[in-house]
């Protein structure tokens, strides 16, 4: 290994970097903006059933409690910008290192991602168009009901 040279240019300055991310942010703003509509519909759509979810999973948790294993409880995830996806959103049911997600893709389709173990091969995926409410619906209850089968059992 070499020791620099008194003869390379001196290193960027803060002030320097900071206008480089301030150029790339602006590119990527304007490159992004096209897309803002669309992603805020999946943001809509994604808070929707996250709610259709938690109101399942309170009957889920009341339905356990009540047949004595008030323990039994899933943890659902907020709304968010996706993992994968800059043009998604996203949001999680959890039971230790029992995973689904919910991705709502601002092109118009929905993916049902698990159930998986954290840290190991995401999958099975489901996509559904947005316009397949009634094949969603039957979907996320296949979906929740193998998470809830998978995540409840010893």
């Amino acid at each position: 290994m070499t020791a620099p040279s008194s003869m390379s240019s001196p290193p960027p300055s803060l002030g320097e970097l900071r206008q480089r991310l301030e150029e790339i942010g602006r590119h990527v703003g304007t490159q992004e903006a096209a897309h803002r509509a669309a992603l805020e519909e999946a943001h809509r759509r994604a808070d929707a059933l996250r709610a259709a979810v938690a109101e399942a999973l309170d009957g889920f948790h009341a339905a356990a409690a009540a047949s004595g294993a008030p323990h039994l409880r899933i943890e659902l995830g907020p709304t968010r910008l996706d993992d994968k996806h800059i043009r998604a959103v996203e949001f999680e049911i959890r039971r230790g290192r029992h995973l689904g997600i919910v991705t709502v893709k601002s092109h118009g389709e929905i993916t049902l991602v698990g159930p998986f173990h954290a840290g190991k091969k995401e999958g099975p995926c489901m996509t559904f168009p947005f316009a397949a409410e009634r094949e969603l619906v039957e979907g996320l209850g296949g979906f929740l009901q193998r998470f809830l089968a998978e995540a409840v059992t010893p």
